[in-house]
């Protein structure tokens, strides 16, 4: 339709991640098409394509438009709704800074920081932010593994270091099960992250920026039936997720406080979702989600109509954040 805007909805990417990225950006679309021109552009390696009823329709990535029925759709903004590379590592964010055009997400550097766990880790930690300790491996270079779990303690977490929607991440109770956990961390990326494991209660917090100063949103506790927030725990319902979370009023505003310091720490924009586990009172980060997952069943949707939004408000106001 005329005089609305153009928005391009960017899904799937080149991570594991790809179906669930498609569900986000379905999210998006229903939920703003009554206000906006809505495109869903499927992303994946350097095929970038909308689809008709009729015929799928390559992008022109010089200037990212759209040749459609005879007109050139410009886009006056791109929802990015891929998790995962190259949406949530900042390749993207690149690519519309170099094409001035606006987009929905933290900017190259801050989506580039916050997708390197460990870099984002070691760069909070020396910045007051409660975290895990870890050790780092890289592809093809040696590693120890009983100096590891020295360091490190059993149980822990070993887990791919750019990757999401808990793939590839294994809980790993014996030295013996640690080689066979980090070759499977390792399918998922070239670097691996270890980090001991935390005791306590685990919970996520969204923030956003729409009114211009970052604000938290209702904190998410997470008690799942496996033995930790898994993927068949995230997306096939196996775990309880309670927003808000009945949590002492002492620790929500400890979370609360957390999660705003790491969105304003890493220069974070739209909307985050930072994960905790509460440790005697304590909140230790485990990790910032700069594209968080927007599906059915994830957990920023939740937060938003705990908050009072509709969906069609919450997802207006970002993308009215992002045009300005």
């Amino acid at each position: 339709m005329k005089n609305r805007k153009n928005i391009a909805i960017l899904a799937g990417g080149d991570s594991s991640e790809f179906g669930i990225s498609v569900k986000s950006a379905s999210v998006v679309e229903q939920n703003i098409r009554a206000i906006y021109n809505t495109y869903i552009i499927e992303v994946r390696g350097a095929n970038w394509t909308y689809t008709t009823d009729k015929e799928k329709i390559d992008i022109n990535k010089n200037d990212f438009t759209l040749q459609l029925n005879g007109e050139t759709i410009i886009f006056d903004l791109a929802f990015i709704a891929i998790h995962g590379s190259p949406g949530e590592d900042g390749k993207l964010q690149g690519y519309f800074d170099m094409l001035n055009i606006k987009y929905s997400s933290s900017n190259l550097l801050a989506s580039s920081i916050s997708f390197n766990k460990g870099v984002c880790n070691d760069y909070l930690k020396n910045h007051g932010i409660n975290v895990a300790k870890s050790a780092q491996l890289f592809d093809g270079i040696a590693y120890d593994a009983p100096d590891i779990i020295k360091s490190l303690g059993l149980p822990c977490f070993v887990k791919p270091n750019q990757a999401g929607s808990s793939y590839g991440v294994s809980k790993v109770y014996q030295v013996e099960e640690l080689p066979s956990a980090i070759t499977e961390a390792f399918k998922h990326d070239s670097q691996v992250l270890i980090e001991s494991f935390l005791q306590g209660r685990e919970v996520t917090c969204g923030v956003h920026n729409f009114n211009g100063q970052p604000e938290a949103m209702p904190i998410t506790e997470i008690i799942t039936e496996n033995d930790f927030f898994d993927f068949e725990a995230k997306y096939k319902g196996e775990s309880k997720e309670i927003t808000p979370a009945q949590i002492p009023d002492e620790t929500r505003v400890k979370v609360q406080k957390a999660a705003i310091q790491v969105f304003q720490l890493l220069n974070l924009d739209g909307v985050a979702r930072v994960d905790f586990i509460i440790q005697k009172g304590v909140p230790f980060m485990i990790e910032a989600n700069t594209v968080p997952g927007l599906s059915g069943e994830s957990l920023i949707p939740q937060q938003a109509i705990a908050m009072g939004f509709t969906l069609p408000q919450f997802f207006e106001s970002w993308v009215e954040h992002a045009l300005k």
